[in-house]
């Protein structure tokens, strides 16, 4: 095995520090650990499981997801392997005849903790090493093949070694491409969470709520809800919602926020737009509370007290 040691510069962002990559995304498991639940429909953090990994892989050039079609949040190319349910090896030879790229993400649709950040790091990882894929581990070392980067001309080969070999891919364990492979391990135990069970998925939804990811998620949820791709500084935005309550009045947070984003949407603008309008509301919620402050009278004879009387001047 092959461990994983990130060396120099991992590429820059947008282009993930590799050459074009596609993405092959399973999603038409019977779920039988769930009942026969539609997993990839499984809500966590108020959206699909499929819609999460998507825009972990929002990178890809090309992205097919094999299992019946449905709605999702961005479009994809769609698979199906022939017969349904053929397994997991059936369903990858599917999805990759679909792609044309040298390296291809190939993904669970079951991972809520996934992210761009985690794309990034396998491609980087598989950029820098002369081996044919980067697959994570879980905390216990087991390999995850289905959270992975692969260079396409090998999985072509042993996918085709294996239905020689076997007269076709239907029914055979994913165990057998990853042992003909010579792969580099990243352990991860946050991205390599998989939802195999309820319990798995309850607890996925107790982490999405922690104190120290709900707003991000929150945020992230509701930019999908509404259709918006827009990366804007939601620590200037906060710091405006107190500088209202605090200079202005509790109500004065939420709406001036609601207005910001009006004029940055009037003006047609991108995160530059909300930041000015941003900078431009802040400033006049603290001469809001300057004013206040020189308006309040103090003890009498003070200069305060005397700014404030109608008659002075």
């Amino acid at each position: 095995m092959t461990a994983y040691q990130p060396s120099g510069d991992a590429g820059t962002p947008g282009d993930f520090g590799v050459e074009v990559h596609d993405a092959v995304v399973l999603a038409g498991g019977a779920a039988r650990r769930l009942g026969g639940a539609d997993k990839p429909g499984v809500r966590v953090g108020g959206r699909p499981l499929l819609d999460r990994v998507l825009a972990a892989c929002s990178s890809a050039a090309t992205t097919v997801v094999v299992a019946e079609r449905r709605a999702t949040a961005r479009p994809v190319l769609w698979a199906r392997e022939d017969p349904p349910g053929a397994g997991p090896l059936a369903a990858l030879d599917t999805g990759l005849r679909r792609t044309s790229a040298p390296y291809v993400l190939v993904l669970s649709a079951d991972l809520p903790f996934l992210d761009e950040e985690t794309v990034r790091r396998l491609l980087a990882a598989l950029r820098s090493t002369d081996t044919e894929g980067v697959l994570l581990t879980d905390p216990d070392g087991r390999d995850q093949p289905l959270v992975a980067a692969y260079r396409s001309a090998a999985l072509r080969r042993e996918l085709a070694a294996l239905g020689v070999e076997h007269g076709g891919l239907a029914g055979l364990p994913l165990r057998l491409l990853t042992g003909a492979l010579d792969l580099t391990r990243i352990t991860d135990p946050v991205a390599s969470f998989d939802c195999d069970t309820w319990d798995d998925i309850a607890a996925a939804r107790a982490r999405i709520r922690e104190h120290g990811h709900v707003l991000d998620e929150w945020i992230s949820a509701v930019k999908e809800e509404l259709g918006i791709d827009l990366e804007v500084d939601t620590g200037a935005l906060l710091d405006l919602a107190r500088d209202a309550a605090h200079n202005v009045a509790r109500p004065a947070a939420p709406l001036t926020t609601f207005l910001v984003g009006y004029a940055a949407a009037q003006t047609k603008g991108g995160p530059e737009a909300v930041a000015e309008a941003t900078r431009k509301a802040t400033a006049l919620a603290l001469r809001w509370a300057e004013e206040d402050a020189r308006a309040a009278p103090s003890e009498p004879g003070s200069a305060t007290a005397t700014e404030a009387r109608p008659d002075a001047g």
